[in-house]
């Protein structure tokens, strides 16, 4: 019977804690449960779905290490605040080295900074410039010493959008910066310009102090655009 597509091959069923998570997932947005609110106990969900205790016990288990539950002992379950930090915790580890994903997580953070420095450039006020300078600062002082200076480009980076107060931003940022030096192992590159990269630092909090936001933007893009030549010079001096 030419012309006919083949049959597609049987796919293995989820795992039966699996699909009760799915149902108390839907058993949350259903009821409209916000953080904090607690579920029914063990055995409300075993009758309803007609599966063992176990199977409950395994699939909350589940959901906690997602963030989506919390077992407070001798109280019960209940629905946890919304949090990055278990994306934090995984997502680091399940990147390679590839150098796709290097640019990829590169062009992440890149387009999310230089797309809402604007709101930074507006909102941000003395004491946050002030801390911006003393990091920078500290840049430079490791930079003439030719030592790297991850620790304080993260916090650069956070003190840069701390005055947005935007929760989901900042865990974004996190997640980004924490994936891009795993999968770059950027912490521990040699840089062999590092004056030029506290410049670069230094030149972004100054835009953002004269309230131009077009200079701002400009000096983040560069920056990241040097971040790649960091990642390239090592990737042929390790090849070389």
């Amino acid at each position: 019977m030419s012309g006919l597509r083949g049959i597609k091959p049987l796919t293995k069923p989820p795992s039966l804690h699996v699909t009760v998570q799915e149902s108390l997932r839907g058993y949350i947005e259903d009821n409209q449960l916000k953080a904090g609110d607690a579920l029914p106990p063990e055995s409300f969900f075993a009758q309803q779905l007609g599966v063992s205790r176990n199977s409950v016990r395994e699939a909350i288990k589940a959901l906690e290490s997602v963030g989506v539950l919390e077992t407070r002992r001798g109280i019960g379950v209940f629905v946890k605040e919304f949090s990055f930090q278990p994306l934090l915790d995984n997502l680091a580890y399940g990147l390679g080295d590839a150098l796709r994903d290097v640019e990829e997580l590169r062009d992440l953070r890149r387009v999310l900074e230089t797309g809402l420095i604007h709101k930074t450039v507006e909102m941000i006020g003395e004491e946050d410039l002030a801390a911006l300078r003393q990091v920078t600062e500290r840049m430079r002082q490791r930079a003439e010493r030719n030592e790297s200076f991850a620790e304080e480009d993260e916090q650069f980076h956070r003190l840069l959008f701390r005055c947005q107060n935007n929760r989901m931003l900042t865990g974004l940022i996190e997640v980004f910066w924490r994936a891009f030096y795993k999968a770059s192992n950027f912490a521990n590159l040699a840089n062999s310009d590092p004056l030029s990269t506290w410049r670069d630092h230094h030149e972004i909090v100054e835009a953002v102090a004269a309230r131009d936001v077009e200079r701002a933007r400009e000096r983040l893009d560069k920056h990241y655009e040097g971040i790649l030549e960091v990642i390239a010079n090592n990737k042929r001096s390790t090849n070389g």
